[in-house]
């Protein structure tokens, strides 16, 4: 195949990509008022194979967006209310004993809610830290371990996670090495008064979702696989990694803003995910390289769950958002 044959199946591939994603969108919109940016990090997200934590007050459409989602990929979904009084086995599952046909006694794995390829946290912070602990092999390794014997999950599988950040009574924060476990953090803010009319008036004529199937879990194997092969030019890697050494304050190469504001920074994770996800936002927006944008825009999703504000800028009344924007402004772009 020659140089521009070979590029004329690349720009079809892409062209191919994006009307999957604008498909997925517009049935989304079907049932979703607003959150547009939010619902494009989790279409990177799906593509991408990240696991998602979705972060905002009751009632802003989080639960309603995933099982929109699920309709929309015309993926098995399930949902898992956690509580306090989870057990690990309710959402891993666990070996029961039954008689055979002979009337003998044996062992039998029924599995949890978690076999599914689109699953629900709904409140994870609700949930012991036994069955957090519970959720990490699964989120890690998609596969699930009872009793000596492992029981993997069929692909692709994802785990969206919700949790209310202003009712605390009763909840247990997550891990650090569970919170690496999602490559986005997503914030779903309050709709406008516009959004929450055209919220009001959709509720009023169906509370079921209505969004159509428009891809399946082999197509989005086949986007993975796409994004997968997208060429990342050595300069942007370097930045990348830059800006992840970048929240580190221990380092002496460190920027200003994190030695004054960061208590500790982001794992190796985070460059991972970073270039991870940046290469299927390049294929959602036609390109087949991924630029300097593409990092410093997933900078956000990607570390505001992987890094700690001290108390000084807690003093100065910064966000972790505003700490990340202070850092991706002095990481250097490498020329």
């Amino acid at each position: 195949m020659s140089h521009l044959e070979h590029n004329s199946v690349e720009i079809e591939k892409v062209k191919l990509f994006s009307e999957k994603v604008a498909k997925v969108k517009e049935e989304l919109k079907k049932d979703v008022v607003g959150q547009g940016e939010v619902i494009d990090l989790v279409i990177t997200a799906i593509v991408a194979g990240g696991n998602l934590l979705l972060e905002g007050v009751p009632g802003v459409g989080k639960t309603r967006l995933v099982r929109s989602l699920g309709k929309v990929l015309s993926l098995p979904f399930s949902r898992i209310q956690f509580t306090p009084d989870l057990m690990p086995s309710d959402v891993t599952g666990t070996n029961i004993v039954e008689k055979d046909a002979d009337g003998r006694l044996v062992t039998k794995f029924r599995r949890g809610p978690i076999f599914a390829n689109l699953v629900l946290a709904d409140e994870i912070n609700r949930a012991t830290p036994k069955t957090q602990s519970a959720m990490l092999e699964v989120m890690q390794e998609h596969k699930v371990t009872v009793a000596n014997t492992s029981y993997r999950i069929e692909e692709p599988f994802f785990v969206l996670a919700t949790e209310n950040p202003i009712e605390q009574d009763g909840t247990y924060p997550l891990p650090e090495a569970q919170m690496d476990r999602f490559m986005f953090k997503l914030i779903v803010g309050f709709p406008s008064a516009e959004e929450l009319s055209a919220i009001v008036r959709m509720t009023q004529i169906t509370m079921e979702e209505t969004a159509e199937a428009v891809l399946d879990g082999e197509s989005i194997l086949e986007m993975r696989a796409l994004a997968a092969s997208v060429p990342v030019a050595d300069d942007v890697l370097a930045y990348a990694v830059n800006l992840v050494s970048n929240t580190h304050p221990e380092l002496d190469s460190s920027v200003a803003s994190t030695k004054k504001y960061v208590k500790y920074g982001a794992s190796p994770r985070a460059a991972q995910a970073l270039i991870t996800a940046a290469k299927v936002r390049a294929l959602m927006n036609g390109r087949y390289n991924v630029s300097y944008e593409d990092v410093q825009e997933l900078a956000y999703p990607v570390l505001r769950h992987r890094i700690k504000i001290n108390y000084t800028a807690i003093n100065d009344k910064l966000t972790v958002d505003g700490v990340i924007g202070m850092i991706v402004k002095e990481t250097k772009k490498v020329r």
